[in-house]
């Protein structure tokens, strides 16, 4: 059975009634950046604006422009071209930044032919007073979706009231600038960023999903090197709806629902008689979800991006491989387990709760400062919603801004991705041309000046004016600054290497260590080789003395001895030393004799005496004889 129109639109309505219907009010954050104005004084001041979804903001950067407000064409739906306008700036002057009024086209037009008439940016001034919105792209507008993907300059929205004190400054003949900031747009407290995609496995939905898919399989290569590298954790999810109680029996929720209405999609062709119905996005979305948590399990997260993109060039809707049989054979080529990628999905006929989705469907409503999930695709960086073209390089830039300063990832510093300000006159830093060293660091939202670690070696100092090397190890770093030169295989060094050390030329040199030190002539100094049988001859950094005939010269001593001589002299002097040795031991062992003799002959005598006579050293012996009594 075909629908009617009407009762296709009343479902539709029924779904996304759906999607607020758990909570009394839906809670969406626009995402907004600074907007500076710089001059004239007496409108100085920060102002709020909505940036805009689509173009490409300068997430992690600023822009300054001066401000235009078009004589004709002041809503910018025409072509400017038309009206005889053109925004490009002349050489040397600030960008322009285009004023236009809100109404009669989509704001995504306005800012697409202000681009072409040259500006560098757009401010869309609303038309009543009312809370900053976002600026979105046209839903399934098949004319507009060229332009929009070609759409590069940043955009945003300002309240009514600001619009008007830009315009009458206009008028009154004042410069106006301005100056767009996007550096805090998107937190960044450490070396790490945490971000998640909002996604859709429907491939037939429009313009939207095409740019989607697009920008899964461009991004995939940077997402798996952040990932791998631990610079960021990347979340897929996916948004699903619920059936309201009344129509969980219709044959339209049957069709577009799992698990007794619980978890929706709309109808990929939005004709539920024929093709593929919600429910098939719905299981393909969980399966999806499934591989995330397997390959998470494996330590492996990045795998999530090989399937999605996989399953994109491989089971796509219009070819009807839009199935499990399809899946499950991309699960295989990756090394999946899928028997756990199917427990993990569970029963979709079961009355009730599906774990997986029913987390999806709590982790849309928004928390802190993140917004309730209303757009698809959304991306979320730091719990900041992404505003901006979904493309690989604006998206790149965002996750680049998340990261604490000097902590960002090598491809963050990349050439497509910022400007590195130290090749700009070395960004104002100090540097050692001749070392080749420089306190400028660059950094994803510019350079700081902070004076470098080298190969161990700590400068220290403010980074702009002076850095000096501190601690050991300072002559390893261009000699400490001091004077050092080589020749012929010889190099002398006036660094001393220790806390606090000086530039002090070595023995042999004189100077101040610092720019010379020059060779002492010690043969012309006559400090050294004076002997009067010497010959001095003197070299760089030191000399050489030799002695006439067989003499050998004894630096120490600065003399000359014959070599014979000396020879015989050792020879003597080996046999003094053994018969003097010789000599000693029989000494000290005729003592040890004469003395051991001594004390036995002593002790023979005084046992021949003490039979005789007590001695001092004895008791009186006793007297055993008794005498008779009378």
């Amino acid at each position: 059975m075909v629908l009617k129109r009407s009762s296709l639109s009343l479902f539709l309505g029924f779904l996304l009634i759906s999607l607020i219907a758990p909570r009394s009010i839906a809670r969406f954050v626009v995402e907004k950046n600074s907007l500076r104005v710089t001059s004239p004084d007496k409108i100085k001041g920060t102002y709020d604006s909505a940036i805009g979804n689509f173009g490409i903001p300068q997430y992690g950067g600023s822009m300054a422009g001066a401000v235009v407000y078009p004589k004709d064409n002041k809503k910018g739906c025409k072509e400017f071209d038309g009206f005889g306008i053109s925004f490009q700036s002349k050489p040397g002057a600030l960008p322009t930044f285009v004023l236009v009024d809100r109404g009669d086209c989509f704001f995504a037009l306005k800012v697409w032919n202000a681009q072409k008439a040259g500006a560098s940016a757009v401010l869309v001034a609303d038309d009543m007073e009312e809370p900053l919105i976002t600026m979105d792209t046209p839903a399934e507008d098949v004319s507009s979706a060229q332009y929009i993907e070609n759409i590069t300059i940043p955009s945003a929205l300002i309240e009514k009231s600001f619009s008007e004190t830009l315009k009458k400054a206009l008028s009154n003949g004042d410069m106006v600038n301005v100056n767009l900031d996007w550096r805090e747009a998107v937190p960044h407290p450490d070396d790490r960023v945490e971000y998640e995609l909002w996604t859709n496995s429907n491939d037939e939905c429009g313009v939207k999903c095409d740019m989607l898919m697009e920008f899964v399989k461009d991004f995939r290569g940077a997402a798996q090197i952040l990932e791998k590298g631990g610079y960021t954790q990347f979340t897929p999810h996916y948004i699903t709806w619920y059936c309201p109680q009344a129509f969980t029996l219709s044959r339209q929720c049957k069709s577009q629902c799992i698990n007794h209405g619980r978890y929706c999609a709309p109808d990929p062709e939005q004709d539920f008689s024929s093709g593929y119905d919600g429910k098939d996005v719905v299981l393909e979305n969980l399966r999806q979800l499934c591989v995330f948590k397997v390959a998470n399990e494996t330590k492996k997260p990045w795998v999530w991006w090989d399937y999605v993109t996989d399953f994109q060039i491989r089971c796509p809707m219009k070819e009807k491989k839009y199935n499990k049989e399809c899946a499950d054979a991309v699960i295989k080529s990756l090394g999946l387990d899928g028997k756990k990628i199917d427990k993990c999905m569970g029963d979709p006929k079961a009355n009730s709760d599906n774990p997986v989705l029913k987390e999806e469907q709590d982790a849309q409503v928004g928390k802190g400062t993140r917004g309730d999930v209303t757009i698809l695709p959304t991306l979320v960086v730091n719990n900041r919603q992404y505003r901006g073209k979904l493309e690989k390089g604006a998206v790149l830039k965002a996750l680049c801004s998340g990261f604490e300063e000097t902590t960002e990832p090598a491809v963050c510093l990349s050439g497509d991705v910022e400007t590195n300000e130290c090749f700009d006159n070395n960004g104002g830093c100090w540097q050692d041309k001749i070392a080749n060293i420089t306190a400028c660091r660059d950094t994803f939202r510019g350079r700081v000046c902070e004076c470098p670690l080298v190969d161990g070696v700590q400068f220290k100092g403010d980074g702009y004016k002076n850095c000096e090397v501190s601690g050991s190890g300072r002559c390893k770093i261009n000699n400490g600054g001091c004077w050092h030169e080589s020749r012929d295989g010889h190099t002398f060094s006036a660094c001393l290497d220790v806390d606090g050390g000086k530039c002090q030329c070595p023995p042999g040199f004189k100077g101040d260590g610092v720019k010379s030190c020059v060779d002492v002539d010690e043969c012309k100094e006559r400090k050294a080789c004076q002997c009067p049988a010497c010959s001095c001859k003197d070299t760089w950094g030191s000399y050489e003395c030799s002695c006439s005939g067989d003499l050998l010269y004894i630096r120490d001593h600065d003399t000359c001895i014959s070599k014979s001589g000396t020879e015989v002299k050792s020879a003597w002097t080996v046999v003094w030393v053994i018969f003097i040795g010789l000599a000693m031991a029989a000494g000290g062992g005729y003592l040890v004799y004469k003395h051991k003799l001594r004390s036995y002959m002593d002790s023979e005598i005084r046992a021949i005496m003490a039979q005789y006579m007590p001695l001092d050293s004895q008791a009186e012996v006793p007297n055993h004889v008794h005498e008779e009594r009378a």
